[in-house]
């Protein structure tokens, strides 16, 4: 390669607070970032700045952990102060953070979709790439879905459609973020899809719409099982025809109450008829009735009536209960039914539309499975990795258990036993891989039951299958990466749409982080003196750290200040070579790429 050197006057370094920030506006340019949001359409005026720069500006506040938005201009070393970060994002200068508000406050939902969606766009080559990377490496996919609390204080009225809800271990009010990530083999862990819903929303609710925004994101999807469909389709007609003969019958039974009522009814009001007339004709004959007279027998029989009529209505309320109850029952089956057939005609034309089925597992904690959950997503074709989230299939499993029960160590302190191909006396549809699980903890043993779907043979590998499910908790430690790093616990925006967008982005940050890391690990010819591999370290330290930036054509390069972690170290960003001018008789070499 050849080498050139460059003399660059240090009247033209700049010198910048927020050193990563200025790598990722880069990278943000490279990649056509910040060209695709600037081509989005927003309606509100521009004045110094436009809204499309706003917005670039509060994902720069998001990838460097702001708090509140109000850092942007109110921190230590204001980001919109920064100009080597408004340049390395190709911007003259930054916004106030009111101004960043007032824009946010103004997106319409037509606008926030199409900013989500461009970001979508340029995150899409990356996903689809790590999508073949990991069906080359390892045949399927993984996808890990939860459900996590956004809290604000419990005395606000001004965050739109929070709830009361749980999160963590306590009720709080807030939201409730609906996320699902995609194991990586390349970056461990990217997000895929996210969605905002009001505080007191459950995961049990959510599976279908986080599995169908999975597969509209990354346009692929399993193979469906509709023969297994037409199972229940056949088992339900027969059921529904026994329910409908069943509502015949109560329907017979009915009309037979109401005509005994009725007759009832006619006979008591023929005799008080007849009472009447035989009472006008002995009070005229002045007759005085005896024992078994006509107007004594009538007496009786309007009595008996009397007596009769409650009872029979009584057994007319029963029947016309019983009728309604099972009239509501086949409808509600008819209409299930329906629903059903519907799925599966789905199903059917899913396959036909999917040349290339790919094999996904798809691992949820407890709160999402309930049996409609976990039917479905073996309809749908996905394979599972799931936990019991009550105490019925854990009490089956346990009067199962003898002297003679194997069991295996799986763990420093966890035992497992396996049950093959179960249903648990009718609690599943389709038959499961199940497992008992026991914890010792001291003189204490909790037990929790594991639940599995698919072609693995889990069965008779205990370990892989604990610490399969167990995997899930890369999930678990994003979701605290976007509290703890991107400061996702405290919330930047109050419209609607403005908190759907910083959802949105703090997924992007996340998945921008590790795509740029790579990236700038690609441009170095030396080692960079920071873990790219932690995102933390690049988000909390790294974008706080000050550095002198020199620019000349498309290269840039980054001198670590004295007063930072790194001083003295270098960074290389771009073509062309650049000679940082150095005291005494040192100097640098840069070669071409």
């Amino acid at each position: 390669m050849n080498t050139e050197e460059i003399e660059v006057d240090t009247n033209q370094a700049i010198q910048t607070q927020h050193a990563m920030l200025v790598i990722w506006g880069l990278f943000a340019q490279q990649i056509g970032l910040v060209d695709k949001i600037e081509k989005v359409k927003l309606s509100q005026k521009s004045r110094e700045h436009t809204p499309q720069r706003k917005v670039l500006e509060f994902l720069t506040a998001i990838l460097a952990g702001c708090e509140h938005l109000k850092d942007i201009s109110r921190s230590a070393h204001p980001l919109d102060q920064d100009e080597a970060v408004a340049e390395a994002w190709g911007q003259e200068k930054w916004a106030d953070y009111s101004g960043v508000s007032r824009t946010l406050a103004s997106l319409s939902q037509s606008e926030t979709d199409e900013l989500i969606e461009a970001f979508n766009e340029i995150e899409q080559p990356y996903l689809t790439q790590e999508i073949e990377s990991a069906l080359s490496s390892q045949e399927h996919l993984v996808y890990d879905a939860d459900l996590t609390g956004r809290p604000v204080s419990s005395t606000s009225n001004t965050y739109p459609d929070a709830a009361f809800g749980y999160m963590g271990d306590t009720i709080q009010l807030g939201y409730q973020s609906a996320l699902v990530s995609l194991h990586s083999p390349t970056y461990g862990r990217l997000w895929i899809s996210n969605h905002l819903h009001p505080g007191d929303t459950v995961s049990v609710t959510e599976a279908k719409e986080l599995v169908l925004s999975a597969e509209v994101r990354t346009k692929i999807r399993p193979l469906r099982r509709p023969e297994l469909v037409k199972e229940r389709i056949e088992q339900d007609e027969a059921e529904l025809s026994r329910l409908h003969e069943k509502a015949a019958t109560s329907e017979e039974k009915l009309l037979t109450a109401k005509a005994v009522v009725r007759e009832v009814q006619l006979q008591l009001g023929e005799a008080n008829s007849l009472f009447s007339t035989y009472e006008r004709e002995y009070s005229s004959e002045n007759r005085e009735p005896t024992a078994h007279c006509r107007f004594t027998r009538t007496k009786r029989k309007i009595a008996t009536y009397q007596e009769r009529l409650p009872r029979c209505q009584k057994q007319l309320d029963v029947a016309q209960r019983r009728f309604e109850r099972h009239q509501r029952k086949y409808q509600e089956y008819l209409l299930s039914l329906e629903q059903l057939r519907i799925h599966y005609q789905q199903l059917l034309t899913d396959n036909e539309g999917n040349p290339h089925p790919v094999r996904i597992i798809f691992r949820i904690d407890a709160g999402f499975a309930s049996q409609e959950n976990i039917d479905w997503l073996i309809e749908m074709g996905y394979e599972i990795f799931t936990k019991d989230r009550g105490t019925k299939a854990k009490d089956i499993l346990a009067q199962t258990l003898s002297d003679t029960t194997e069991w295996h160590r799986v763990g420093r302190n966890a035992t497992m036993t396996t049950f093959p191909s179960t249903t648990l006396d009718g609690t599943f549809t389709y038959p499961l891989d199940a497992a008992l699980l026991r914890y010792q903890t001291g003189e204490t043993v909790r037990q929790s039951v594991l639940f599995h779907f698919g072609t693995d043979d889990v069965v008779s590998e205990p370990e892989y299958w604990f610490h399969r499910y167990n995997e899930r908790q890369t999930i678990e430690a994003g979701i605290k990466e976007g509290k703890s790093v991107f400061q996702m616990h405290h919330l930047k925006v109050r419209s609607a749409q403005a908190l759907q967008l910083q959802e949105h982005l703090a997924c992007f940050a996340a998945n921008f982080v590790r795509f740029a890391a790579q990236w700038l690990t690609q441009q170095q010819t030396e080692s960079i003196p920071f873990d790219t591999s932690s995102v933390k370290e690049m988000v909390t330290v790294c974008a706080h750290t000050s550095a002198w930036v020199w620019r000349k054509a498309d290269a840039w390069l980054l001198k670590f200040s004295d007063h930072s972690l790194f001083a003295g170290r270098f960074l290389r960003i771009g073509n062309g070579p650049i000679q940082l001018p150095l005291p005494m008789l040192y100097s640098f070499h840069f070669c071409h790429f």
